[in-house]
Parts: structure tokens; sequence; C-alpha cells
């Protein structure tokens, strides 16, 4: 997805409107200037004038009017007369119209899941959380819960299915993100390859697109909270334990998809008998510090819980041993990215997840291990901060990505002919 990217030199800030200069990254726009970039260009910066859009192209005006034409037409943008600052008449402002139609999504963690309708530009019209685990269902059992859902969220919201210009599913197991399959998730049985997508095909006419959980949160933060960051990390620390890379503002998958499982990076010898991970392996970070790992420890310990809320209720009630477990947890996370950090060198370092409810006794020895073992070049700049957005980030992540996909400008060109 190359082209989503609008080259954005000279542009007026959202709202503002400025004069650019001729410089060769507006330059280059010349060659980028079909409806689907101008598109790209409104989406970007929230709303623009004509001239705002003939001088970051220097497309002839008739030209841009041909492309404003074809873009209103489609029902893609909309016109609004701005408040005149002077003599003449106010220049009329073109934004993108996100109440163009819905985006239907379903966000799941290991014990249930998100879900949600939403306008084109990602704000939540509907939302709900089912008590759906994909751990414990097949992917029939789990798509006809969720199916369910996404009719009575167009029911709320005054929609009917020909309103839905997108479909994402995010899900906690490595996902072949053009096939949109996952691929031997290691805690979700008769999940491997199931065709996903293929369910939607009869009821919905829209693309759909399937992601990682984890990679829909970090997408949801950097597009959100950090827009500005080059370079992100996502950790979520639930039932289990992941991580999600933006770089340049696209998630980073890696050549399978499988970029970020630092869950299963297994722990160098620690002079005691590893654990056995939900993965079959031995010593991984998850069988240390996942929810489900602390549970273990907690119910040895003689702790009565089930849940990683009882967990935590525990660390905050003060109780010594959840309180050294959660210590042991963070310096154990914070070994793993010591090391993603010196390699990807992130700007933003972002904590989510139920476990990190925890946050005090989780970040000081995330930091402590960061700061030890990373060269001082890696962390210069770097900020460890905990997720604000809730369920918010993932829901957030993946209308991003759907919109990302459907509004893309040369799926947008192709729909719209010569224009």
């Amino acid at each position: 997805m190359a082209d989503q990217s609008p080259v954005t030199s000279g542009l007026p800030d959202a709202g503002g409107s400025s004069t650019p200069p001729r410089s060769a990254a507006s330059a280059r726009v010349i060659d980028m200037g079909s409806a689907g970039h101008v598109l790209a260009l409104i989406r970007h910066f929230g709303s623009l004038t004509r001239a705002d859009i003939l001088r970051s192209t220097g497309l002839a005006r008739s030209t841009v009017t041909s492309r404003i034409d074809a873009l209103e037409g489609a029902g893609l943008i909309t016109t609004k007369e701005a408040v005149a600052h002077g003599r003449g008449r106010p220049a009329e402002r073109f934004s993108f119209n996100r109440a163009g139609g819905v985006f239907l999504i379903a966000h799941a963690g290991a014990t249930g899941v998100q879900v949600a309708a939403t306008d084109l530009e990602g704000t939540e019209l509907w939302r709900e959380h089912v008590n759906a685990a994909v751990t414990e269902l097949s992917p029939t059992q789990w798509l006809s819960q969720v199916s369910r859902r996404f009719t009575a969220a167009l029911q709320a919201t005054g929609h009917n299915a020909s309103a839905v210009r997108g479909i994402g599913l995010a899900l906690p197991g490595p996902v072949d993100f053009e096939a949109r399959t996952l691929v031997r998730p290691p805690i979700m049985s008769g999940w491997d390859s199931y065709p996903l997508a293929d369910w939607f095909a009869d009821a919905y006419e829209a693309p759909v697109v399937v992601e990682n959980d984890v990679n829909a949160m970090a997408l949801g933060e950097q597009r959100v909270r950090f827009r500005q960051d080059q370079a992100l990390v996502m950790v979520k620390l639930a039932t289990g334990v992941g991580a999600g890379i933006v770089i340049g503002g696209e998630i980073y998958r890696g050549a399978d998809g499988a970029a970020g499982d630092i869950g299963h990076i297994q722990l160098a010898d620690s002079g005691e008998d590893p654990p056995l991970c939900r993965c079959g392996n031995f010593g991984c970070i998850e069988a240390y510090a996942g929810g489900w790992a602390l549970i273990r420890d907690l119910r040895a310990a003689g702790r009565q819980i089930d849940t990683v809320a009882e967990a935590v209720s525990l660390i905050h009630s003060g109780d010594q041993e959840a309180m050294r477990l959660s210590r042991r947890a963070g310096r154990i996370l914070g070994v793993a990215l010591s090391d993603v950090v010196s390699l990807l060198n992130p700007g933003r370092l972002v904590i989510g997840g139920e476990l990190a409810d925890a946050a005090s006794h989780l970040f000081a020895g995330i930091r402590e291990q960061i700061y030890a073992r990373s060269l001082p070049l890696a962390t210069r700049q770097l900020d460890i901060v905990p997720s604000t957005l809730g369920p918010s980030a993932g829901l957030s992540g993946l209308a991003a990505a759907i919109a990302d996909q459907v509004f893309a400008p040369s799926r947008i060109d192709a729909r719209l002919g010569d224009h």
C-alpha cells in the first residue's frame, strides 16, 4: 500500500491555508494528481480549498475541478463555504464525507471481543463487548456470534448492509495479512488457514481486513495519539504478550506477518527449569510474564484466582507475592524489549492491555532493563508510556487499516475511471 500516503509539503495545517513554495516535494505530486491522491490529501488534512489543491499538486484549474467533481459525484467529499475574511466570495472547503457509510469491526482478545460500528474516519457509533473467547470457540462459532452483533450494530445506528464500506477483524495470533487467515495460532485450535473473509461474502459487498490484535492497537495509538511518530512499538500485556510495530505510519509485519511476536522469544538459561509455554516450547517470555502465567504462579502460591483482573487486584491490594511476580514479569519483559529498542530505535514504547493496569510495578522493571541493556543513543529520545485508549486502540487501528485499503488512491482511481 505504498500509494496511500500523500505528499504534503507546503500544505496547510488542518483547518488553515497557506501559500506553499514550489519545492521538489510538492512537484512530485504532479505525477500523483489523480482523483485518488486528491482524496488522500483531503483525508490527511481534514479539509482543503480549491486553491490549496492547486498549489499542492501543480495541476491545472480545470483538472482540479474535474477531480473535485468526480469525488463529489461519488459521494466521497462534501463542500462547505468557509467564512470570508475580506472582500469577495468565501472559498469553498472540501472535506472527506465521513458519513458516507460505516465500518464494522471486531477486535478480539483471548477471552472476549469488542464489536463496533464506526464512521469512515473511525469514530465509534456503537460498541459492545461480547464474551466470545477465541480459545474456546471454533471459527464458525465465533464468526456466527460476531455476525449477529454486526447486524445489531447496523440496526442500532440506522444503517443497512449496503452502507458497509469495510469489515475489520483483529485476532490474537499470527496473521497472513494477504491471505486474510491465521497461521497455526498456538492458543486457537481449528483456526489455522480458516478463510475468515469468505464468511461475510454473502452478507456484505465490502472488503475484509484481517489483522493481528496488537498490530491493530499499535496503529490505533499511532494514528490517534502519536501521529507524528515515525517509529512506535506497542506492547500488549494481557492473557498473552505481544507487540505491534509502526514504522513511517504503517504497520511493519515482516516478510510473513510474524514481526512483533515477542511473547514467544525464549529466555537464555536462567539456572532454573523453564516453564512450559502454551505454544509447546519452554522458557518463552509469555510463560513468565503473560497473564495466564501470573495466574498459574499465584494459584501455586495459594491465591484463589481465575482471571487477569483478579491478579491485578491482588497487586493493587499489596499482596507481597503478587507484587514480587509482577516486578519479575517487568524485568523479564524489559530484557526482551531492550533488544527491540536496540534493533528498531523507536521514539515511543506504548504499554497496554489488561495486565498493564499494574503499570507502576511492571514499568519499573521494564525501564530498569531497557536503560541498562540498550545503548544510550537508542534510548536518548525514547518515551515509555501507558496506553490511554483502552479498547478504542484496537478499534481505531482496525478502522484506519480498513480506510487505508478502501480509500487507497489506486482503488479510488480504478473506481472513478479516468479522473
